[in-house]
């Protein structure tokens, strides 16, 4: 699955928005039938499911939906199959996987019910601040 992704290529500029727009669409096709490899790569079955990581993936491409320059989208196209050729190509490992993609940017939701009443304020936003 990883040299299918290794095909795709990005033009140094699209024409217009539309083409862009195509561009991305395809992105997100292959980098959805990457899934099952990258799960595979990283045995992320006891973790997280491919749909999961497919909302994953469509939330950080809608995260930039209000870009309307082609230039601009070329570039964060290319930044995003960087970044998928890597995670294809293990050069990641499985925790930064976890963190980035599973867990996602605002971390783990913890319980701190009344176990915690006596763990001050520096560990609690110790704790909160890492992903375990």
């Amino acid at each position: 699955m990883a040299f299918t992704v290794r095909g795709l290529k990005v033009p140094p500029n699209s024409a217009s928005l539309e083409e862009a727009r195509n561009r991305v669409f395809d992105f997100f096709r292959s980098a959805c039938r990457s899934l099952p490899a990258i799960m595979d790569i990283y045995n992320l079955d006891d973790v997280t499911t491919v749909s999961q990581l497919r909302s994953t993936i469509a939330s950080e491409i809608r995260k930039n939906s209000h870009v309307t320059d082609p230039k601009v989208i070329d570039m964060l196209l290319f930044k995003g199959m960087e970044e998928l050729g890597n995670i294809t190509e293990h050069a990641k490992q499985r925790h930064h996987i976890i963190g980035q993609y599973v867990v996602g940017r605002e971390g783990l939701v913890q319980d701190f019910g009344a176990k915690d009443q006596g763990m001050s304020n520096f560990l609690k936003n110790f704790y909160r601040s890492n992903y375990f």
